[in-house]
């Protein structure tokens, strides 16, 4: 009802509008319209921030639980060291018999048997392979490996930083010449020359030149039925028949970096293959129920002009 009453006031303010100025009536319509539009914006910027700064906390405390961990950790293993090093007992350097009785077997006659064994020296190639033997026999532990498997500094981050998000302008759409299923478009991101993105077209999907659209820039090139696909462009799909492109803030520009509040970083050069980045990352990339396109609710935003959003689906995938 209360939309119901918002719509009649909008129709009967325009009315009155158009009725005292007829000739500018339509631009101060127009006017009104995209200054509503911009504080709504502004709303869910702000809502997103708040959002995000808690965000922010979290991380912090998790961090300092991960340093808290990994220094309980490296204890643990100092103090296992020490104690394996004090319970083995020096070799006896002093006892011989052993070295010489392993290198020089005893023959089988008695009359050799009975002979000394200590009026030679010991050589010094005696000493040490009975220093050896000792040691493996009293179970002394080995050094530690330089790579600690639990170090977790070690491990690459896997977050949507790694992504190269940018807003891009169609520049023309045509049909794959191979493929009925494709199409091949030529993008502008802010680079010297356009990239060729192919793309797969969906029951609801509709591309218009000159529109603007979120591109992945960094996937690696790859040929799809003879043409080189250099992009990806980022949609948001329902079902199969229902997919729209990811629409960025208004006063875009191509170049511009779609960026994630908390998670910062540098994006990767280009996305590797062998460790599945894209696949991985997708699954967490969604559209809420505001229409804002987010990471692990961190939304896509294009710093000082606002946020991205599906120009009408809530509560889906984007692929």
């Amino acid at each position: 009802f209360s939309l119901f009453s918002s719509l009649l006031s909008v129709c009967s303010l325009e009315e009155t509008i158009l009725k005292l100025d007829p000739e500018d009536g339509k631009q101060v319509m127009e006017y009104f319209k995209a200054h509503a539009l911009l504080i709504r914006e502004k709303n869910l910027l702000q809502a997103s921030i708040r959002e995000q700064k808690k965000l922010l906390v979290e991380n912090a405390k998790l961090k300092n639980d991960i340093a808290q961990l990994r220094s309980q950790l490296q204890d643990k293993q100092d103090k296992k060291r020490r104690a394996g090093t004090v319970s083995s007992p020096p070799p006896n350097n002093n006892d011989h018999t052993p070295a010489l009785s392993n290198d020089q077997p005893a023959s089988k006659t008695g009359a050799t048997a009975a002979q000394p064994v200590n009026h030679l020296p010991p050589s010094p190639s005696s000493h040490e392979g009975g220093d050896r033997r000792g040691r493996r026999r009293r179970g002394e532990r080995r050094a530690p490996p330089t790579s600690d498997p639990f170090c977790l500094g070690a491990e690459p981050r896997m977050d949507a930083s790694r992504l190269d998000l940018r807003v891009g302008r169609l520049l023309s759409v045509r049909p794959h010449p191979l493929s009925d299923g494709l199409s091949v478009q030529e993008v502008d991101v802010g680079e010297n020359g356009p990239r060729t993105v192919v793309s797969k077209q969906g029951g609801g999907t509709h591309l218009d030149e000159r529109s603007l659209v979120v591109v992945l820039c960094n996937v690696k090139a790859s040929k799809l039925r003879g043409v080189v696909s250099q992009a990806r462009l980022l949609c948001c799909s329902a079902s199969d028949d229902c997919v729209e492109m990811l629409a960025p803030p208004v006063g875009s520009a191509p170049g511009d970096r779609v960026t994630f509040l908390s998670y910062p970083g540098d994006p990767d050069r280009e996305l590797q293959s062998k460790q599945r980045v894209w696949e991985v990352l997708k699954t967490d990339l969604q559209v809420d129920c505001r229409g804002v396109a987010n990471y692990k609710g961190c939304a896509f935003e294009v710093k000082g002009k606002g946020l991205c959003r599906a120009p009408s689906l809530v509560n889906c995938a984007i692929r």
